[in-house]
């Protein structure tokens, strides 16, 4: 029997009756032989044709995946959601959970935004195929992947529902394997999974943030009838106040209260005789929408 030709119309018409991607409309088409009765069973039974009906509902509930390499020399995070915490407790979900964990690490480097986002990539196979199986909404809103550039340390909260990525600078390989080097680690990931801080330093805060508190707390004084010089100092408290709420290394320590986050580095520097620093980090709650 001759093979039929599948037009950019029939994979368009398909396309509309499934909500399938036009790749996987054009190999069942293929595979059908243009019957489009068949292509639509084909697209189902591959669980693709059910995925565009579920999306547009509430997924909310999930998990954090997280694998760091047995160095520590890079790390992944990701997000992973569906409707309810049932499904996300399921060996099918948490299977899935891996899976997308595997692929980003299989793309390295080339794992972006867009790679996640592409409706022909590999995480939008591997969700499909999940959302057919357990009949629920699943997405992949955000991943953070860390490597070559320091030592990795995660941590995982309230059963997969925050997890914490970190980077270290300034360790050498004598003091990695260190075990006031893991404590640290520890220390300050359950610091950022419970402060939930937003820099990683105070440079790092956009000079317009910096400016915007600035001048609220300016017209907060306005009618104070206080001299500038007093106003300024003023403000630079209140600022130093903001730091100590949003940067990391100026949150009061959660174990300590009477250091400094910074101060806790310091002192674990010292001990381990090198200038480690908190590089950049990440904190991923599940159904909490980035800003």
């Amino acid at each position: 029997m001759a093979t039929l030709t599948v037009t950019a119309d029939m994979v368009k018409k398909l396309r509309e009756e499934t909500g399938a991607g036009m790749m996987e409309c054009k190999a069942a088409l293929t595979e059908a032989n243009g019957d489009f009765a068949e292509a639509n069973t084909i697209l189902r039974k591959r669980g693709l044709a059910s995925a565009a009906k579920k999306a547009g509902r509430v997924a909310s509930e999930g998990l954090i995946g997280n694998r760091l390499a047995a160095d520590r020399s890079s790390g992944i995070l990701v997000e992973v959601n569906c409707e309810s915490d049932f499904v996300a407790r399921t060996p099918d979900f948490q299977q899935l959970v891996q899976d997308v964990l595997s692929e980003i690490e299989k793309a390295g480097d080339a794992a972006s935004d867009a790679w996640r986002r592409d409706p022909n990539g590999p995480i939008a196979r591997l969700v499909a195929a999940k959302i057919a199986k357990l009949g629920e909404n699943i997405a992949v809103p955000r991943f953070v992947r860390y490597a070559g550039q320091g030592i990795v340390g995660q941590y995982i909260h309230l059963g997969g529902k925050i997890g914490v990525q970190l980077e270290l600078g300034g360790v050498t390989r004598e003091i990695a394997s260190r075990e006031e080097l893991a404590t640290l680690i520890k220390e300050i990931a359950m610091q950022i999974a419970a402060a939930s801080p937003a820099y990683v330093s105070r440079q790092a805060v956009p000079a317009e943030i910096v400016e915007k508190e600035k001048s609220i707390y300016r017209a907060q004084m306005e009618q104070s009838g206080k001299p500038d010089n007093v106003i300024d100092r003023i403000v630079e408290g209140k600022l130093a106040s903001f730091y100590a709420q949003v940067v990391l290394p100026d949150q009061e320590s959660i174990r300590d209260p009477k250091m400094t986050v910074n101060q806790v580095i310091a002192a674990a520097a010292k001990t381990l005789g090198a200038p480690i620093t908190v590089t950049r980090f990440a904190r991923l709650k599940v159904g909490e929408k980035e800003v």
